[in-house]
């Protein structure tokens, strides 16, 4: 069976550790070339040595997404290890939650330098190159894009924002053969929500809480979002432009809760 990332070489943000790090095993599985970015670079360095034994080429690099000039130097840097990026994937991201009248300024901009400057300046990176020979660009949103819990401020703000970016920029280049789109976990078990779980008197309690939310009574792995990422970054979806693939287990359909 054909590889279904072959010929793929993917720029990929936040891969340390989470969805980033099941985004770069399911990538590596299906034959594509990854650069890694991370700004936590011992973490970065420990994941690429666990992904070693993969098949595949992988480079890295310690880089903040907020920093544009640090972001273009880090694609150049990507483009002669493992050849011109034809595939990013946006997967970097940070929770700021809050009240809005208690956010602070440094919040606020904080949010909006990683959850959405990031990931443009990302994008602004590789477009050039995109533009000349064709690519996808996959920006890994979140149900905050389109709901909001409250007390989670300003964190849905930039995150609505982002599927604007998205949009944007796919009806922009879609005549130059670049497709932008955007996928929006809900619930994900990574060490994110193990630790928020574990901020509780009773952290079986409040997983057990999270997971009745759902209607089918669990959340998602990180390998099940990557499986969607692996989709959208593919050929398989050639005429999928512009959209927002909503992988929540339904969560965001549900009215209120049974």
């Amino acid at each position: 069976m054909a590889e279904r990332l072959s010929g793929k070489r993917i720029f990929l943000t936040g891969a340390a550790q989470g969805i980033g790090l099941a985004i770069a095993e399911a990538c590596l599985a299906e034959g594509a070339k990854l650069f890694l970015v991370d700004r936590d670079g011992a973490l970065l360095d420990k994941t690429v040595a666990g992904l070693a034994a993969q098949r595949g080429s992988i480079g890295h690099a310690t880089a903040d997404i907020s920093d544009g000039a640090a972001i273009t130097a880090t694609v150049l840097r990507a483009a002669a290890e493992i050849g011109p990026i034809n595939a990013l994937i946006n997967n970097a991201g940070m929770n700021v939650f809050s009240t809005p009248l208690e956010a602070t300024e440094e919040e606020w901009n904080r949010n909006f330098d990683v959850n959405v400057k990031g990931a443009w300046n990302c994008s602004k990176a590789v477009l050039p190159g995109m533009i000349a020979s064709g690519g996808a660009i996959l920006n890994i949103a979140s149900t905050h894009s389109f709901t909001i819990i409250p007390h989670t401020f300003p964190y849905p703000v930039a995150k609505h924002a982002l599927l604007g970016l998205t949009k944007s920029l796919a009806l922009e280049y879609a005549g130059q053969g670049v497709r932008v789109n955007a996928l929006a976990p809900g619930y994900v078990e990574t060490q994110k929500a193990i630790d928020y779980w574990n901020s509780f008197p009773d952290p079986a309690a409040a997983r057990a809480n999270t997971m009745a939310l759902h209607p089918g009574g669990r959340i998602a792995t990180a390998g099940e979002i990557a499986l969607a990422a692996v989709f959208m970054i593919s050929d398989e979806c050639p005429f999928m432009n512009a959209a927002t693939l909503v992988v929540d287990g339904g969560l965001s359909q549900l009215q209120h809760p049974a």
